[in-house]
């Protein structure tokens, strides 16, 4: 993995969030990979239950100040930069006062769906790859963490497709257990539509539910890591006919070796 370039998009990372399989893996991955001698980059959103003083988060006043067309509406994209402590890696976070400045993740008190996650979906992808542009970085690697970064791999692959910056980057979709009832807004399908997608790209998006989100971003990726122990059976049975590189689940103790085996043998080798 020297001197390879891996940019880890994340709906969470540890120490900004508590930890979870995704916070935990987001983190311990990319770290793997720095170690090793390889180059990473980081993204996750600036949700509002970050203490931006507390980790030290600072606006990169170079990378702001894009709009992001969301839904036909203009949308101020803000970027904010941080280290983990002891680590030397850095982390993006993609930021916009309506869609992150509420103190919670991706539910209210009660638990329930925040009505616009499908749009702060759309931002986050969209805001990382206009981001990775501006560094002028080309991946590798792209590893996508949790359901809320899954419309990454579906927009790279078909709105940003000319794009010579990730003409070789291989798309890796990490599937967790961590999911969600119901739908995201039944419109997403025709937010997306609205950015020049043809019908067939969101196929799977007619009910927006979380197995219909992963397969949307499975199918648009090069290679699948399973990232926990119970993905829904409809999802593994999807996964499975695909015929891609599949990682299976794999305990924390063995995890490092896996991921950097895979990342070679199977992802990188991928013609």
């Amino acid at each position: 993995m020297k001197d390879k370039r891996v940019l880890y998009v994340s709906s969470e990372v540890i120490p900004y969030l508590p930890e979870t399989d995704i916070s935990s893996t987001s983190f311990e991955a990319a770290k793997m990979v720095n170690n090793l001698g390889g180059q990473i980059r980081i993204f996750m959103p600036r949700f509002g239950n970050i203490n931006e003083r507390r980790h030290q988060l600072h606006e990169v006043i170079r990378l702001s100040g894009m709009n992001l067309v969301i839904n036909d509406l203009d949308m101020p994209l803000i970027i904010k930069v941080a280290s983990i402590p002891k680590e030397r890696m850095q982390v993006y976070f993609i930021d916009n006062e309506d869609y992150f400045k509420r103190k919670a993740t991706l539910t209210d008190e009660d638990g329930n769906l925040f009505s616009d996650n499908d749009e702060r979906a759309i931002f986050f992808a969209k805001g990382v790859i206009e981001t990775v542009k501006k560094l002028n970085w080309s991946p590798d690697i792209i590893h996508v963490h949790g359901w809320l970064s899954s419309l990454l791999p579906l927009y790279l692959r078909n709105y940003y497709g000319n794009e010579p910056l990730f003409r070789d980057a291989k798309i890796v979709t990490s599937v967790y257990n961590q999911s969600f009832d119901g739908t995201l807004d039944e419109e997403l399908r025709e937010k997306i539509l609205f950015d020049g997608f043809e019908n067939a790209n969101v196929k799977h998006l007619k009910t927006p539910n979380f197995v219909n989100i992963l397969k949307t971003a499975v199918d648009n990726s090069d290679a699948v890591v399973m990232g926990g122990d119970d993905v829904p059976e409809e999802l593994q049975d999807y996964i499975k006919k695909l015929n891609k590189p599949v990682l299976p689940y794999t305990e924390k103790e063995n995890f490092s070796h896996a991921y950097q085996e895979f990342y070679d043998t199977k992802v990188l080798s991928e013609s």
